[in-house]
């Protein structure tokens, strides 16, 4: 019997059509489900665990929402091999790999085991502080330095394997994974990197210059960036969630963690249909 962990976001549309589903699918396959609390829910037939006991009970876990539900799930299964199914139950989900509608076809294919598992590049992240590292995050999707309590601007000096690139008067800094690129990466005129490149993708937020251009570098490289002066509070934040608050004389050392984090993609997933249906590509027209 296969163990299937269930984390799912209830609020979404149509959440409670998709457990109803879900639980039928489940029961005519055979499996145990094991949910935490929220989803369980809306779960009957799940076992309630702990959010720690996941990493050590199920052997799959169903990210049932959008990317912030993938995010906590990746976090949550941090360092193990346990792979992740991310169903989309929203609107955008670039980090999802099945919709809502498909739901009991890529069900079928991961009992057949014809689903693939692929491991994703995430980032290990440390603020260091007076020459002693401090605060540290493992980021699968980007972190972003910046924010902060007033529209005053920042200095930031970027180095990349102990060279100088340049200090940026600027609003922060983004450095994503390939999967986060998609992101707030994005949204700041960075590249979209493929999933399962070796790179890393680094943007400067409202740079005091027309210069500036993102930079594409291996994921091999040691990224610091350095807090040179700054009128406001910088918050570093990972993956979404504030961190800590940087000073000036503060550094950031971003580099590829040993461990990636374990994605499932049923066989028909492609992700440059994913990206021409999320961001409109609709092609030139004569």
């Amino acid at each position: 019997m296969k163990k299937v962990g269930v984390i799912a976001n209830p609020k979404r549309p149509h959440a409670a059509d998709v457990f109803e589903r879900l639980s039928r699918k489940a029961e005519s396959l055979h499996w145990k489900l094991f949910a935490d609390a929220a989803s369980g829910e809306h779960l009957p037939s799940a076992t309630i665990i702990e959010m720690e006991d996941f990493s050590s009970t199920v052997d799959v876990l169903l990210a049932m929402g959008g990317d912030g539900t993938v995010l906590f799930c990746s976090k949550l299964l941090d360092g193990t091999e346990i792979p992740i199914l991310g169903i989309n139950l929203g609107s955008l989900g670039f980090l999802t790999a099945v919709s809502e509608d498909d739901l009991e076809e890529a069900l079928d294919a991961l009992h057949a085991g014809h689903c693939k598992s692929v491991p994703r590049t995430v980032a290990d992240c440390a603020v260091i502080r007076d020459g002693k590292a401090g605060t540290s995050s493992r980021i699968l999707n980007d972190a972003v330095i910046g924010f902060g309590g007033s529209s005053h601007i920042a200095t930031l000096d970027l180095r990349i394997d102990g060279e100088t690139i340049s200090s940026f008067a600027c609003d922060g800094l983004i450095v994503c994974t390939p999967l986060g690129s998609t992101g707030h990466s994005l949204s700041a005129g960075g590249p979209i990197l493929q999933p399962g490149s070796c790179s890393f993708g680094i943007s400067v937020i409202c740079p005091h210059t027309l210069s500036n251009r993102p930079l594409v570098v291996p994921d091999s490289s040691i990224i610091e960036v350095a807090v040179q002066a700054s009128r406001k509070t910088l918050l570093l934040s990972a993956d979404g969630q504030d961190i800590d608050e940087l000073l000036t004389g503060d550094s950031i050392r971003i580099t590829r963690s040993a461990k990636p984090v374990y994605f499932l993609y049923p066989p028909n997933y492609s992700y440059f249909s994913v990206l021409r249906q999320k961001l409109h590509w609709r092609g030139s027209s004569l």
